[in-house]
């Protein structure tokens, strides 16, 4: 493989003057890179100030047919260094904070001097000059830092409390500008480096550093700060020719609280052994793995690589000795749900319906010849049951709520529901399940209007640390989640959440603060409050009941999904779906990540006649002949409105195995519009060609139209500039 260079990179490198930093400075600049040499030129406790340290290496450089420039501030004053990079160079690329000092005390001898100038000069110096680095990286999308921080920092070393307390803080702050820095290709990673410096003479043996070259450490840094590196938020250690990356481990830990037991110290005595067992350890790497570490087995259910954690069988049984096991068939309380036309149309708000579409005003005003209620909404009086009866007041279960994931969910319909009155429901343990790191909980609720079944849900929760209790890891009580087929969707519909999506939705009686509290979801591991699953449920339902049930709610029967990942509000929910009889298979995504949200759904619709349209099309037919299809049906509705805004003639030409497959006019340009297969009898105004499958990408958000345009798939003749006008027709109507 080529030798790995960095010609025309900036690389700014702290406390070069001598050691470490002298020997980075030296290996940039072999290989290409254009390097400023920072040296304070203090001594080893941060007194004095010199320009020679600095001077020698650049000169050093030089001599070696090299480019370098000397700086000589403080990295207190961060700005003052980058901007002598870009004096020098015209740009910043690559920021080692290398720069450091000592002040050895014992603690108790640790005077503020001692441990306000050793946290200025690493922890304080490496933010300013990193935070002055960092636009200019943002602006160029590439940028590479290195964070210094020390095993005294990550272990701990008698007479250091003040400098183990600054490096391990640069430790923090390397991980924080890893997660801030991904989407503009910034990487950041942290060395712990055992090299012989003026600041590891103190604490090591004559020979020991003899041993331990500075040469040894520079490869690594060079690595971590290549275009080819894509390491990011990394840790390692390294010296001697050595380099080892660490992370983070944990125990499985203990459930100490409950809702019949409260937590107590006499409970974590008791405990303890539990608590400190490092058996069957987790390594969490993020803050979501380390509050969430049991969702990516629960996403994947039929998983075998669950291993059961066998000191877990004591958070999983009852003071009295009792196994969740004796739980199954036990009943909750029954409750009874009372609601009005209002409660109906505050969940159709909450699921995404708008007075925007002429359609969804059945679900939305109380005076509508057709008002009803979405199919849906009949999670909502069961899932009251689930709270307010209380899985927690089932003493076999001694369940900790806070420690409860959904993982899916089974509703069936046996009529539509009421527009209002009051509904009883009727919940009953089916089964319980045991996941090694933790049980599945299958509770059926059927629900009743007075005497008459109205529905049946069944929800599937996992409580995290309940497991190894010897259970079974299946049931044939669960209701199944089913794969859909391997073939490209038949149908796609996505909507946009608005930024209050979870505020609305959890006034149908979801109060959980981490769908609208920022300190509650930041422990939870999310940047801003997600989504509720059973919101994203609701716009899944809906959309499969307007692509293939006309809104008719007398046509839904069942629905299932497994919940993998939340939405952000704000973010599209896109709906894919495949159509074998009267099932809908269906997958969801969230349209800018293409991260799968709800999997292995599907809903199963009743006294249901197929449309020409939505037929799934036969081997070799036109997968883009479904889209136009609706396509048309939109222009038949609002062409008028199409033509005032667009005012264009679009020929489509198709190919399929390198051949014209079809030709599509949509005329938005006479009359109220118009669709027609075949080619266009005037001149259109724009002929856009490409191949089915890649139509197929770009209408379902998979391939970016100018992406698609500069690498040569989509092809453009005509009025280039009115094809922006397409996103009308492709996303605005007809949402595909």
């Amino acid at each position: 493989m080529a030798p790995l260079r960095f010609d025309g990179k900036v690389v700014l490198i702290t406390g070069a003057g001598g050691g470490l930093g002298r020997e980075y400075a030296l290996a940039f600049a072999d290989r290409g890179a254009l390097v400023v040499v920072n040296d304070l030129g203090g001594d080893i406790q941060g007194d004095g100030k010199s320009s020679s340290a600095a001077d020698k290496v650049v000169a050093e450089i030089k001599g070696r047919g090299g480019q370098a420039a000397a700086n000589y501030d403080s990295v207190e004053n961060g700005e003052k260094l980058i901007q002598a990079a870009l004096d020098a160079f015209g740009r910043i690329d690559i920021v080692i904070n290398n720069a450091g000092i000592l002040r050895d005390r014992s603690f108790a001898r640790t005077s503020d001097l001692d441990w306000d100038l050793i946290h200025r000069v690493h922890l304080r110096g490496s933010f300013q000059v990193t935070r002055a680095a960092w636009n200019h990286m943002r602006k160029q999308k590439f940028g590479r830092i290195i964070m210094t921080t020390s095993t005294a920092g990550i272990y701990g070393n008698f007479g250091q409390a003040n400098y183990s307390a600054a490096k391990l803080g640069l430790l923090g702050l390397s991980n924080t500008l890893a997660i801030e820095g991904q989407k503009y290709n910034i990487h950041c990673n942290s060395i712990a480096p055992t090299a012989s410096s003026r600041l590891t003479q103190t604490v090591m043996p004559p020979d020991l550093l003899e041993a331990l070259k500075p040469e040894y450490v520079a490869p690594l840094v060079l690595w971590l700060c290549h275009d080819q590196c894509q390491e990011n938020g990394g840790v390692f250690e390294v010296g001697a020719g050595w380099v080892g990356k660490l992370r983070w481990e944990r125990t499985p830990g203990a459930v100490l609280q409950s809702h019949n037991q409260p937590m107590t110290p006499e409970a974590v005595r008791d405990r303890w052994d539990q608590i400190c067992d490092f058996q069957n350890a987790v390594k969490p790497s993020s803050i979501q793995e380390a509050l969430n570490t049991v969702i990516e087995a629960l996403s994947d259910k039929n998983s075998e690589n669950v291993v059961a954690n066998p000191t877990s069988a004591l958070t999983s049984t009852t003071p009295g000795g009792s196994s969740p096991l004796a739980a199954v068939g036990q009943k909750l309380s029954e409750t009874s749900y009372s609601y009005s036309n209002m409660h109906c149309i505050l969940y159709a708000l909450g699921v995404g319906m708008s007075t925007k579409e002429p359609e969804h005003l059945k679900f939305l005003y109380e005076r509508h010849e057709d008002f009803c209620c979405l199919p849906t909404f009949a999670v909502i009086p069961s899932q009251a049951s689930m709270m307010d009866g209380g899985l927690s007041s089932i003493p076999e279960l001694n369940i900790d709520l806070t420690q409860l994931l959904h993982g899916e969910q089974y509703l069936e319909l046996y009529r539509p529901l009421p527009a209002s009155g009051t509904l009883t429901s009727r919940s009953t343990v089916a089964d319980v399940l045991d996941k090694g790191s933790g049980a599945v909980i299958l509770l059926d609720v059927h629900t009743y209007h007075g005497e008459e079944l109205v529905c049946f849900n069944q929800f599937s929760l996992f409580i995290m640390g309940m497991g190894g209790f010897g259970g079974k890891r299946s049931s044939s009580k669960a209701k199944e989640t089913v794969a859909p087929p391997t073939r490209a969707p038949d149908a796609v519909l996505s909507d946009v959440t608005s930024r209050d999506q979870a505020a609305l939705y959890r006034l149908s009686g979801d109060w959980n603060p981490m769908h609208i509290d920022p300190s509650f979801a930041a422990m939870g591991g999310f940047k801003t409050p997600i989504l509720h699953g059973l919101c994203s449920f609701g716009f899944a339902a809906r959309h499969v009941l307007k692509q293939y049930a006309n809104n008719d709610v007398s046509k839904f029967k069942a629905i299932k999904v497994r919940f993998v990942k939340p939405v952000l509000p704000g973010q599209t929910i896109q709906t894919e779906m495949w159509k074998d009889g009267s099932r809908i298979h269906l997958q969801c995504r969230v349209k800018e990540t293409g991260d799968v949200v709800l999997a292995g759904a599907y809903v199963d619709l009743q006294n249901v006649v197929d449309v020409k349209v939505d037929k799934v099309p036969e081997v070799g037919k036109l997968q883009s002949d479904l889209v136009f299809a609706e396509i048309g049906r939109r222009i038949k509705d609002m062409g008028a409105e199409l033509v005032k805004k667009i005012d264009a003639v679009f020929e489509w030409e198709i190919i399929q195995g390198g051949q014209t497959a079809a030709r599509w006019t949509i005329d938005l340009k006479n009359g109220t519009g118009s669709l027609q297969k075949g080619p266009y009898s005037g001149k259109p105004d724009v002929t856009i060609t490409l191949s089915d499958e890649d139509f197929m990408d770009v209408v379902q958000g998979k391939l970016n139209p100018q992406k698609a345009f500069f690498t040569g798939k989509l092809k453009l003749r005509g009025n280039i500039v009115l094809s922006q006008k397409l996103e009308a027709i492709l996303k605005d109507y007809a949402k595909l």
